[in-house]
């Protein structure tokens, strides 16, 4: 197994051909998504296996059709409860392989540990990628202070939109002359920029120590923007966002929470909870390592509101807790790092 350093570069080839599996389910394809969405020059087109009527836009193209057009990489850009490599995957992966494509994944699951895909990447002599593993040489945390500055996004649950925040944040910090960088923490977030660390694939015990390597010491002008994972109030997912929230030594967090949704991602005996509730925790729980911790903006999902009901929510929201509340795909970031 390749030994890795959070920061180190995911040598991936590009252009890249995003394999969308061989269902309807919009949300776990949102690895594509993100590719496609930030770093669109990588991208050479998109295939949906089966009788998937998924699109993100891009040219629908065979995998033959892909390798002839100049792809170098097969991006399996899904992600499915458990990580796994479904059969029904298989076929395309093997045909990528056969046609000089190297394989990348962000699933749990290794893509050598399936024989064919291994036997196939040998003979074809092409490389796998699993792009959520070989993180094995991290230290623990220590919560000494760093210096730099760091934003990190925290939720009230998962898939609401830690990641595009963050995203959206560098970008309009660059556009408005701050020295600023994008942290991944997520297989997306890491196939888009190149680089960071898949935190939820670190032992428990060497989280924060990953976050305090991806963010070290930098100059005092200088801001990491961390992508978050996960939620306190998620029982599944508690943990990795804990260990973010103190190996980050967050200045500011920005609470990321989707209107209107009504249970936790799939454990509908669990309700959303209240957003001061999970804005207090937060911040409680980030100050063992930066007593200092500000809520900087609310990033308010909207997805699901029309126009007037999301501006409405969001102008509540700004009044309620005194910072920019803003929705990154409808209004961008910039009331939020103008307020910085």
């Amino acid at each position: 197994m390749t030994v890795k350093k959070a920061n180190q570069k995911e040598m991936l080839k590009a252009p890249y051909h995003l394999f969308l599996g061989c269902s309807d389910a919009e949300l776990s394809i949102k690895t594509s998504r993100g590719i496609a969405q930030w770093n669109p020059d990588a991208c050479i087109g998109e295939i949906a296996g089966g009788k998937s009527t998924l699109s993100i836009g891009l040219p629908k193209l065979s995998v033959k059709e892909a390798a002839e057009a100049g792809a170098k990489t097969f991006v399996i850009g899904l992600a499915n409860a458990g990580g796994f490599v479904n059969p029904e995957w298989e076929p395309y992966i093997l045909q990528a392989i056969e046609a000089g494509m190297d394989i990348a994944s962000g699933l749990h699951r290794r893509l050598d540990e399936i024989a064919s895909i291994k036997t196939a990447a040998e003979k074809y002599g092409v490389t796998l990628h699993d792009v959520r593993h070989g993180y094995t040489d991290l230290k623990t945390g220590n919560g000494v202070k760093r210096t730099g500055k760091r934003i990190l996004s925290v939720g009230t649950d998962c898939s609401v939109g830690k990641m595009f925040t963050t995203l959206a944040i560098a970008e309009e910090m660059k556009k408005q002359g701050f020295d600023a960088d994008f942290k991944a923490t997520g297989q997306t977030g890491v196939m888009i920029v190149g680089s960071g660390i898949c935190i939820d694939a670190v032992v428990a015990d060497f989280i924060s120590g990953g976050i305090e390597e991806l963010s070290p010491d930098n100059a005092a002008d200088h801001w990491d923007i961390i992508e978050g994972q996960g939620s306190l109030f998620n029982p599944a997912f508690a943990g990795v966002s804990l260990g973010l929230l103190h190996g980050s030594q967050a200045d500011i967090i920005v609470m990321c929470h989707e209107a209107n949704r009504e249970h936790i991602k799939g454990l509908p005996h669990m309700a959303v909870p209240d957003i001061e509730d999970c804005i207090n925790l937060n911040l409680k729980c980030a100050s063992l390592t930066n007593p200092d911790v500000k809520l900087g903006g609310i990033s308010l999902n909207c997805r699901n509101l029309s126009a007037g009901e999301g501006a409405r929510q969001r102008a509540e929201l700004e009044a309620k807790f005194g910072v920019p509340c803003f929705d990154p795909m409808i209004t961008g970031a910039k009331s939020f790092v103008e307020a910085l």
